[in-house]
């Protein structure tokens, strides 16, 4: 990894030197847009809508635009003079519990390395924080940008989450939910007994990106010229018509995967073998029909007249 900030930690006379590094990363199959007669690569001009004339990046501001329609230019000198109080720090607000941080508010994540000169003090505060169960409140600038943010231990290394203001959370407001809804106890209770029935220990490793996985075999398939084969559309499940026995279906269903797997039903195993024979002596008949017509066909030769 790479760093892409360095500062400090800073609460009360103690300051940490740290490097910041992306603790994620997207892991997305990336195109270009192409022409798709000779896929040459689409490029796109910077065009001024005023007098028409392609411009340059040297020339290009950001603009603010105003409710009548009117436009302010900020230039880069704009932003360089606004005073940014932690441009190079990570300033601590307050200590709080874990379990009060909404993870809504969570945005980006960070790592956090120490300096050499920063190991100790990185250490005791790390130390300090899992004893205590307590998370940091910190402010921090990031491109030109100050953001609330929570420092948590992970892994025995301290994550930066930088977190959204509470401004901008939308609120839901949704019409549901001043409906009033009646839930019948046995609803709720069978509804309780799927979960209880699907609970278990989160482990990320078991769950993988299917469309990722499946997007980078066609992409390989193209490579090799191989011929692709569609799989066969899974059937959609019809709306449940009864809720409760909807449930009751979810949590046997949920039950038999957990005893190790879904098995086939009885019935289908005995049709199988004579479905075999049926489309075998389907074959064999279309195979006798076949060579039945090869040998009444010159039979049916008429003599030509003159």
């Amino acid at each position: 990894m790479r760093s892409i900030w360095k500062g400090a930690i800073s609460f009360g006379l103690v300051t940490i030197p740290v490097k910041l590094y992306s603790a994620t990363e997207q892991k997305d199959v990336t195109f270009h847009q192409v022409h798709r007669e000779d896929a040459g690569r689409i490029k796109y001009k910077r065009v001024c809508t005023v007098d028409g004339e392609e411009v340059p990046y040297s020339e290009i501001a950001k603009g603010y635009e105003l409710p009548g329609g009117e436009v302010v230019v900020l230039t880069d000198e704009d932003f360089a003079d606004l005073p940014l109080s932690t441009s190079r720090r990570i300033d601590v607000l307050q200590f709080t519990p874990a379990d009060q941080l909404d993870p809504i508010l969570f945005n980006k994540s960070y790592y956090l390395e120490p300096d050499a000169a920063g190991v100790k003090p990185y250490i005791l505060l790390r130390d300090a924080l899992e004893r205590t169960g307590q998370v940091a409140i910190v402010k921090v600038a990031l491109r030109q940008r100050e953001s609330l943010a929570a420092l948590r231990i992970r892994d025995g290394v301290f994550v930066l989450e930088t977190m959204l203001w509470p401004d901008e959370v939308r609120d839901p407001g949704f019409a549901f939910q001043d409906e009033e809804v009646e839930v019948r106890p046995q609803e709720l209770q069978m509804a309780e007994s799927l979960i209880e029935t699907m609970a278990g220990e989160f482990d990320p490793t078991e769950y993988h990106d299917a469309y990722r996985e499946a997007l980078q075999q066609v992409i390989e398939a193209k490579v090799e010229g191989r011929e692709l084969i569609r799989p066969e559309a899974a059937e959609q499940a019809g709306p449940a018509v009864d809720l409760m026995a909807a449930l009751r279906a979810s949590v046997d269903a949920a039950k038999r995967e957990r005893e190790g797997g879904r098995e086939k039903a009885p019935a289908e195993k005995k049709k199988a073998p004579a479905k075999a024979a049926k489309g075998a002596e389907s074959q064999a008949d279309e195979k006798g029909e076949k060579d039945g017509k090869k040998e009444a066909a010159p039979k049916r030769r008429t003599r030509k007249t003159a």
